[in-house]
C-alpha cells in the first residue's frame, strides 16, 4: 500500500484523515483507488480523465508532471502527495 497526504483543504472529502492507504502501482491506478474510495473527491483530483490542471502530485518529493506523469511508477511503502494549487491575492 502507499500513503496518500491529503491536503487540510481536502480532508473533509475523506472523513478528516491527513492520509489514506491506496492500492496501485502507478500515479494513475492510486488515484483511480483513491477516487473509488471517495467518490466526493474526484471533481476536486480528475478533469478529463488526467488529473485536473490545479492539482500537483508528487512522489519522492518530485512533481510527477517532470516524471512519467500518470504512469509514474510508485514503489509499496512510498508516499503521494496531493497539493491543490492556492490562488488568491
Amino acid at each position: 500500500m502507499t500513503a496518500i497526504r491529503i491536503p487540510p483543504t481536502l480532508r473533509g472529502e475523506v472523513g478528516g484523515a491527513r492520509q489514506v492507504e491506496a492500492d496501485g502501482a502507478t500515479v494513475r491506478e492510486l488515484l483511480e483507488d483513491l477516487t473509488g474510495r471517495f467518490p466526493s473527491l474526484t471533481t476536486h483530483v480528475w478533469k478529463g480523465g488526467e488529473v485536473a490542471p490545479f492539482v500537483n502530485v508528487y512522489v519522492g518529493g518530485e512533481d510527477v508532471r517532470t516524471l512519467d506523469g500518470l504512469e509514474t511508477e510508485v514503489n509499496n511503502g512510498s508516499t503521494l502527495i496531493l497539493l491543490p494549487a492556492m490562488a488568491g491575492g
